[in-house]
């Protein structure tokens, strides 16, 4: 028989409305916190800039990717028309942008989304299959009518008890230590 142990991951308080969950997030971040995150069943307008988080980096990749896509549009076109077989035809010039302007259009396009796609992939650090907030035993009703704050035991102001009495004056109800389980 193999003994499961665990570690502590990060507190949990439970919020009973989006409103009162968004004036907690903003004496969360007066605190000093910067390691914890908001957990909702809708998006809540605002919450991110309550939180103080900055805004969010994907559309830099979209942007490299867009500008990669366009690039190697306009090289693949020059290479066949200019370089690998340079064909006249109806006194077209043998590399110009506007002609074959679908490919590169299409590659932009192709090339952003994939950008897109990897970059939050890549900035949300997944696949990442379980979360330790999972383990949560009411987690569920995270996506049905109920709001979490869960700060980390990794934030340098965690304190097991002050955190606890901070969670609870900022209006937390249900509050839970979230526990890690290692193999």
């Amino acid at each position: 028989m193999t003994k499961v142990m665990d570690i502590k991951y990060g507190l949990s308080a439970t919020f009973n409305s989006a409103k009162d969950l968004f004036e907690a997030a903003g004496k969360v971040r007066e605190e000093g916190f910067t390691n914890w995150e908001c957990y909702t069943p809708m998006p809540v307008h605002g919450l991110d800039g309550q939180m103080g988080l900055p805004r969010s980096k994907v559309p830099c990749f979209t942007l490299a990717g867009g500008i990669t896509g366009f690039c190697t549009g306009m090289l693949i076109v020059w290479y066949m028309n200019a370089f690998d077989y340079p064909l006249i035809v109806g006194g077209k010039p043998y590399f110009s942008p506007i002609y074959p302007f679908p490919v590169f259009y299409e590659l932009t396009i192709l090339f952003s989304a994939f950008g897109t796609l990897f970059g939050m992939f890549f900035l949300n650090g997944l696949p990442r299959h379980n979360h330790p907030v999972m383990e949560h035993p009411k987690f569920g009703k995270c996506g049905d009518d109920k709001y979490f704050i869960v700060i980390e035991v990794e934030d340098p102001k965690f304190d097991d008890d002050e955190t606890q009495e901070f969670l609870k004056g900022v209006g937390g109800k249900s509050i839970i230590m979230i526990r890690e389980p290692i193999d």
